[in-house]
């Protein structure tokens, strides 16, 4: 049932409200208090909680719809559920199971019918058993809407929806707990819950709330959203992506474009949908893609007679005309580029940037004469990804190759660029460079005649394919951010720099205010003029302390703040965003400053990232070094056979389950390792070298490590 469908049956009380999001309850009742609202009525509050499961099931979450008033224990929840350790859910757990949303927008109109059979509600009996006049305000769709139900049509309809609702007084259920024994015994302290344990102390509530390194995943969720990056869609797995992580894109685009058109890669676009018979086409591709793909299999209330796929990539899209259009090697090469996005629909937990079912990309397929051309494309490609990495996003990769397991499915070979995230200590592919070899040519029957005579045999086409995704916005923004919020490298950021005018008083005059404000004005422009993404905040509704707080959760570069002491001074103070530091140019000299400091920023980001990555790089010849080199967030260069057989037992051993003396957190990578690659830059393998895994003769060194 739609919302509107849902609201119009439940006889709202009032109109429906729109506001800002609020943060909390607290927050959602100051906000009421300014509203047009009924006379009487109780705040509701829905909290999400994901319940011990084994790895093995999929979990039922547990909703939670009570009075604000109402205390909702989790050893309440466990008892009427009967489960074990409920614990409020991650952010992409609630995403998967409520379209997409966020935590703070889930309400208790979120139960549908759509999902009704996968989770279940338990009910507030002050709610259930309300009598008819109690009236309580929800959140219909998200936190910054609320509406205004009787509390017996939202109990009628929660049951309407066929969802498992169980009904719980939880003032008498907290009562009923034993009684503590009369002689009173020292208590040990209660340890802390992942969640509370990981919030911010002081924090407030419109920045950053939750440590980085104590939870992860919530601190990225909101350093996505509150940094203005990304917003939640009511798709699961898919994203909004807001203009300051789409100029990120941009600038890329711009990058790589110029990159590949130099060596003749010219910009195409190709359908997005691919028939089922062209698709299976090429087996072993399929069957790589085969768990994603997303099919059409309707349009409007008919069945369509054959089902049409959603590209998850475009090489069977691409090449029957590869092979209309290659006629004699005079055609060779055929270099096209697409900037598109593509649709990889089977995973259960998304992540923004890194793991969403549509994402943004540029594939490039191209067709050569030689192995030799095509391979040395392949290697060239590789380095202006690197350099994108290095030299826009200030984050280090290592070059490499991927094993035979690891490699692109029907392709030749794969190279890689490998990154790393420090506070996980978790590897994660940053974009790839195919060489196909012959495979593909031969599916879709790429041939040329032989330059050497028509009595020589046809040439097979040598084929490559290239990407990088939106995923390296996440790569980014994972390496460099904190706990005050964003940190973006400048070439990539959309504001550079932020002028806030400071030191004005309720005593200063307008005058010495305009004056202020005209000196920031002319400090702006002057930037601007120069080159430099600049903008002024002029809001005279905040302080300067939350102006600072909101442009450091925006990640901007570097803060300059002017008062009537710096104009006195002929003086300005930049703040860097990276690391605090605060520096005093002269107003004569400011803008060649600004500028050199811009690109210490950009430089020093890098370094801290490398250095990082250098210092989680680890040794290993044997798997007593190997798993406690994983356990503490390193990366493990290890001797390698390279078969796939000892990457499977190597898989398998170093799985974080069963590792004795190991804490196992719920929220951390329990996978084994994977090869990341197999570096370009090998260290020197000497005579009779065994493979960390199975022992045998090791061929290279390989990087191994738990990924993303």
């Amino acid at each position: 049932m739609s919302l509107e469908s849902q609201l119009k049956s439940l006889s709202l009380v009032g109109d429906l409200l729109e506001h800002a999001a609020p943060a909390n309850n607290d927050e959602w009742a100051s906000i009421l208090a300014t509203q047009t609202v009924p006379a009487s009525y109780e705040l509701t509050k829905t909290l999400v909680f994901k319940p011990k499961t084994p790895k093995s099931q999929t979990p039922v979450p547990v909703v939670v719809i009570a009075l604000n008033s109402s205390a909702t224990p989790s050893s309440v929840i466990a008892k009427a559920t009967n489960t074990k350790d409920p614990r409020l859910a991650a952010t992409d757990l609630v995403a998967e199971f409520f379209g997409g949303i966020a935590p703070a927008d889930v309400g208790a109109l979120s139960v549908t019918s759509d999902n009704a059979e996968k989770i279940k509600v338990v009910l507030d009996s002050l709610i259930a058993e309300a009598k008819d006049d109690l009236i309580v305000a929800v959140h219909p769709s998200a936190a910054a809407k609320t509406a205004f139900i009787k509390a017996v049509d939202l109990a009628a309809q929660l049951n309407a929806t066929g969802v498992e609702v169980i009904t719980v007084n939880f003032a008498e259920a907290a009562s009923a707990a034993p009684a503590p024994a009369c002689t009173p015994t020292p208590k040990k302290e209660a340890a802390p819950t992942a969640a509370t344990d990981a919030k911010i102390d002081g924090a407030a509530l419109i920045g950053i709330t939750v440590d980085k390194d104590l939870d992860f995943p919530g601190w990225y969720s909101q350093i996505l959203t509150k940094g203005e990056m990304l917003d939640y869609y009511d798709v699961s797995g898919c994203y909004i992506m807001r203009p300051a992580s789409y100029f990120v894109w941009e600038q890329i685009q711009e990058f790589f474009n110029l990159k590949i058109k130099s060596i003749g890669v010219r910009n195409s676009y190709f359908p997005m949908f691919v028939s089922s018979r062209v698709l299976e086409k090429e087996k072993d591709h399929i069957e790589g893609f085969a768990p994603e793909v997303a099919w059409v299999t309707r349009a409007g209330k008919s069945e369509l007679e054959e089902p049409i796929a959603i590209r998850p990539t475009s090489e069977t899209v691409m090449y029957p005309y590869y092979a209309k259009w290659i006629r004699s090697h005079r055609d060779l090469p055929l270099k096209l580029n697409q900037w598109n996005s593509v649709v990889r629909w089977e995973f259960k937990h998304p992540q923004p940037f890194l793991r969403t079912r549509e994402f943004l990309w540029q594939e490039g397929h191209t067709a050569h004469l030689t192995f030799d051309e095509a391979n040395t494309e392949v290697l060239q490609i590789l380095d202006w990804y690197e350099a994108i990495y290095r030299e826009l996003l200030a984050v280090p990769v290592i070059k490499g190759k991927k094993t035979e397991k690891e490699k692109f499915a029907g392709g030749f070979f794969t190279t890689t660029c490998e990154g790393y995230i420090p506070t996980t200590g978790r590897g994660i592919q940053g974009a790839t460079s195919h060489c196909l070899g012959q495979n593909f040519s031969k599916m879709f029957n790429i041939t040329v005649e032989n330059p050497e005579g028509p009595e020589k045999p046809k040439i097979f086409a040598w084929q490559n394919s290239w990407g990088l995704s939106t995923r390296v916005i996440g790569v980014m923004v994972m390496v460099h951010s904190d706990n005050k919020g964003l940190v973006l490298p400048p070439r990539v950021a959309e504001t550079q720099v932020v002028v806030v005018p400071v030191g004005l008083t309720a005593k200063s005059t307008p005058e010495q205010r305009k004056e202020i404000q005209d000196s920031c004005r002319k400090i702006e422009a002057d930037l601007a003029a120069a080159g430099v993404r600049v903008t002024g905040d002029y809001r005279d509704n905040y302080s300067p302390g939350w102006k600072f707080a909101d442009w450091e959760l925006r990640g901007v570069p570097l803060r300059i703040e002017f008062g009537p002491q710096d104009l006195k001074k002929q003086q300005l103070i930049a703040v860097r965003r990276d690391n605090g530091a605060k520096l005093t140019f002269g107003l004569d000299t400011f803008v060649s400053s600004v500028q050199a400091e811009l690109e210490k920023i950009q430089v020093d980001l890098y370094d801290k990232a490398k250095a990082s990555f250098d210092g989680h790089i680890t040794k290993a010849d044997s798997l007593d070094k190997f798993v406690p080199a994983l356990n503490t967030k390193n990366v493990v260069l290890a001797p390698f056979c390279g078969e796939e057989a000892c990457e499977d037992e190597i898989k398998d051993k170093t799985a974080r389950q069963g590792q004795e003396g190991v804490e196992v957190d719920e929220k951390a990578p329990s996978m084994g390792a994977k090869s990341l690659c197999i570096p370009f830059d090998q260290p020197e393998l000497a005579a009779g070298t065994k493979c960390v895994g199975c022992g045998q003769p090791a061929k290279f060194h390989t990087l191994f490590g738990r990924s993303y």
